[in-house]
């Protein structure tokens, strides 16, 4: 059991050194002018591509049920697909990468109140006041505390496209708990990936008529092969597995490593500084995650 639970620990550590790793590529891509819908549309369109024979003939047979749920399907796909991870690399033009992982580092305690909103999951009080800190960090960091930011509304663009990012990444992982499917994981992820993909070529096709072309040369070709192999398709098979092992309360502690590794790679790669307002946004922002995880001792 231990051997178990050291090789989950190891593969858990690398999906989120991996996940990290999407915010540093994705930061390298803005500085070499990589559009960044187009990105992602190849970042999941070759992830399809590579699922598509390992997935392709349970598809087949689970057609009634994959049409008949294809609304629900549309609708995961659109969240994260379409819009976290577009939002993800257009964020990283305007912001800097520790504003970014730090604001991503929330998104459970979010899960955990759109579920609440959304009925999949009951809430708690802890929880409510660990989603009113974390807002609050979220709040120091949009912001810089700087309170002519809020008179002027003069708020930088890369960290409201995150915010919304972060929060259509959360209804994403709320609503995939709602149901239980009849299919596997990974065709499940097969049949998200197409999904999200059908709304995305039109963004793609805008953003190429608006003049932002791919140029296939070493940095697009470096870039485009680590967020397919890495965060699109390891970590998602890491991640899988670790929860199997260890199960997924104790997984998802794991998802706090991120700001950490984004943080010094980002220091050590762009030469990023961490302000305080970066410590006060943490600060509130681990309060408020250990707050939503406080369980309600029960009378007997």
């Amino acid at each position: 059991m231990t051997n178990k639970n050291n090789l989950a620990y190891i593969l858990l550590v690398l999906t989120t050194l991996f996940w990290s790793g999407n915010f540093i590529v994705g930061k390298a891509a803005s500085i070499y002018e990589i559009p960044p819908f187009s990105l992602n549309f190849y970042r999941w369109l070759f992830a399809g591509l590579i699922l598509f024979p390992f997935t392709f003939k349970e598809i087949l047979s689970k057609k009634n049920y994959i049409l008949h749920n294809i609304g629900f399907f549309i609708i995961l796909g659109i969240t994260s697909i379409t819009i976290f991870n577009s939002t993800v690399y257009y964020s990283l033009y305007y912001m800097q990468v520790i504003s970014g992982v730090l604001m991503i580092s929330t998104i459970p305690v979010w899960i955990m109140f759109i579920s609440s909103i959304l009925g999949i999951e009951k809430t708690n009080k802890f929880q409510i006041f660990g989603v009113i800190l974390s807002l609050l960090g979220v709040l120091f960091i949009i912001t810089k505390t700087d309170l002519e930011v809020i008179k002027n509304l003069a708020f930088n663009r890369g960290d409201l496209i995150m915010a919304i990012g972060m929060f259509s990444w959360a209804l994403y992982s709320a609503l995939l708990k709602k149901k239980k499917y009849e299919i596997t994981q990974i065709t499940l992820l097969e049949v998200v990936i197409i999904s999200g993909l059908v709304f995305l070529i039109p963004i793609y096709i805008l953003e190429m008529n608006l003049g932002n072309q791919i140029i296939l040369d070493k940095p697009f070709i470096l870039t485009l092969s680590y967020v397919v192999l890495f965060p699109g398709l390891a970590s998602f098979f890491f991640w899988i597995k670790g929860i199997g092992i260890i199960g997924a309360n104790r997984a998802g502690v794991f998802l706090h490593l991120m700001p950490v590794f984004g943080s010094i790679m980002a220091i050590f790669l762009f030469d990023e500084k961490f302000m305080i307002y970066h410590l006060l946004g943490a600060i509130f922002i681990i309060a408020g995650i250990t707050l939503s995880n406080k369980k309600i001792k029960k009378n007997v």
